[in-house]
Order: structure tokens, then sequence, then C-alpha cells
């Protein structure tokens, strides 16, 4: 049944969900002054589970984890963002999360699916069959996710603070989560991703230690600059020194920066041959 589309039609139908979410709950936030949260949620869940299929389909093609190419990459962050959020958008009141979160998923996928260039090449088997190296990209991507997730708190921590400042606590503002609730969420995501990006960079070194020409410098720079750079903000969030409006324009600065990042990662894929011949469209 899963094969009866191509992995770029399940894709695009994820994308389409995600993309009706957003729209919908910009109808609500319109029409009555807040977001139709379980609505939004629905939609969001639905776009989840074909864009898993898609995923799926993909992973099979290319014979590994899909983060071959940019729109691979792409969608993969996505996929993580929206992970963590059907995970934590129940435990916190955070119907405005799933709002952003939706906006965030359509952005990434929609524009992905829309470059052609993005997905021009095929690569398969671009881990060379080894799990640990897989296991390895597949960790530090899904931190990016969680990254993501992390800029959207850090911005409902700015528009829930420019509410209080102004008293504005009617409307859409009521339904944004609750200051404390924000900072917790952001401080756990960020410990979560700063650990999940860790674990990522370790096993890797497993594998990097035994063969230290496998390395290439500009992609293990860069994601050691952005585990450094978030580690940091966690410790000094954790002293204290860093706190509220700071913090939150700190975690959604970073996430821009990270995703610069993954220009030199993308780019070191192209500069050792995969273990298959690239399938060219």
């Amino acid at each position: 049944m899963f094969d009866t589309f191509t992995d770029r039609t399940w894709l695009w139908a994820a994308a389409g969900l995600y993309f009706a979410g957003f729209v919908q709950g910009t109808v609500s936030m319109l029409r009555h002054g807040r977001p139709a949260g379980a609505a939004t949620y629905g939609l969001i869940a639905a776009g989840y589970v074909l864009q898993l299929i898609g995923l799926g389909v993909r992973g099979r093609l290319v014979g590994g984890c899909p983060l071959g190419n940019t729109l691979e990459l792409c969608q993969f962050t996505a996929w993580s963002a929206i992970t963590l959020y059907l995970a934590v958008g129940v435990t916190f009141r955070a119907s405005l999360l799933g709002y952003f979160s939706s906006c965030l998923a359509a952005i990434l996928t929609l524009v992905s699916l829309s470059i052609p260039s993005w997905d021009a090449e095929i690569r398969r088997h671009i881990f060379g069959d080894n799990p640990w190296i897989e296991l390895h990209a597949a960790l530090a991507v899904f931190s990016y996710g969680i990254f993501a997730l992390l800029a959207l708190t850090g911005l409902l921590f700015l528009l829930r603070n420019h509410s209080l400042k102004h008293k504005n606590v009617g409307g859409w503002h009521s339904f944004l989560p609750s200051i404390l609730d924000l900072d917790q969420m952001s401080v756990r995501l960020l410990a979560a991703g700063v650990a999940i990006l860790a674990a990522s960079l370790a096993v890797g070194s497993v594998y990097w230690v035994r063969d230290m020409s496998t390395v290439n410098l500009a992609k293990l720079l860069a994601t050691v600059a952005v585990w450094l750079t978030y580690a940091t903000t966690l410790g000094l969030r954790l002293r204290g020194w860093l706190l509220a409006k700071r913090f939150a324009w700190a975690c959604v600065a970073l996430f821009a920066a990270a995703l610069l990042s993954l220009g030199p990662v993308d780019r070191s894929r192209h500069e050792v041959p995969p273990a298959g011949e690239p399938d060219r469209r």
C-alpha cells in the first residue's frame, strides 16, 4: 500500500496538511481571537503520519536513514520538531505552540519540496551500511528538530512577555502558555537538545577514532560549534546569568545560526563518494 505512491507524494500530502493546520489556525485567530487547538492538533498529527510514511518510503529507496540531501535534511528536521510537539503539546497549555509548529513544518516541507535542486540527487547507502554513523547522523538532525521547537517556545515567551508588559491579557493572548511554563519547557528542550547532540558526537567519535581519514573537518567543526554554543547557553541559563527575554532571544537566534550550519554539513556529504552510486533525476 505504502509503495502505491512515491515518497514525494506522501511528503507533499504531509506538507499540505501542515499548511492546512496553519491556515485553519490563522482563520480561527482572526474570527474568534483564539487558536483552534484540537483541530490544528489533528491536522498536524495527520500530516505527521503521512510524513513518516514518506520518509519510510524514501528510507527504503536510499537504503538507510534519508539524510543525503537538503530536502531530506529539512524534512527530517521538520519531522523531529513535530515529534517533540506531539509529545509535549498535551503536557503544557500549548495550543499556540501547535499553531507555530504547523507554520514551521509547512515552511520547511513546502520550501524543500519546491526547490528541485535540493532533491536533484538521491544518494544511496550514504552511511556505507555503518549503523553507528547512521545513528550519529539521525541523532544530530533530531537535535536540530528540538532546537526548532525551542526557538518556537522562545518566540512564545517573547509574545507572552509583551502581552503582560502592555496589559494585553484578553483575546488570543489568553491562550499563550504562562511565563513559567514556557521557561520550564525551554530549559527542558535545551537540555534535551544538548544531550542528544552530545550523544551524536560521542557515537560518531567511536567510529572516527578508528579511521581519522573519514572525518570531514568542516562538518565536525560546524557540529561542535553548534553544540558548544547551545551548551554554553544552557550553562548560563542554569547559573542565572541568561534569563527571561535575553534567554528567549538567544533561543531564537541560535536556531537561525544552527540552520546556517547545515550548509557545510550538507556540502561535506558530497566530498566523499557514497558506498552506492548516486541516483540522479
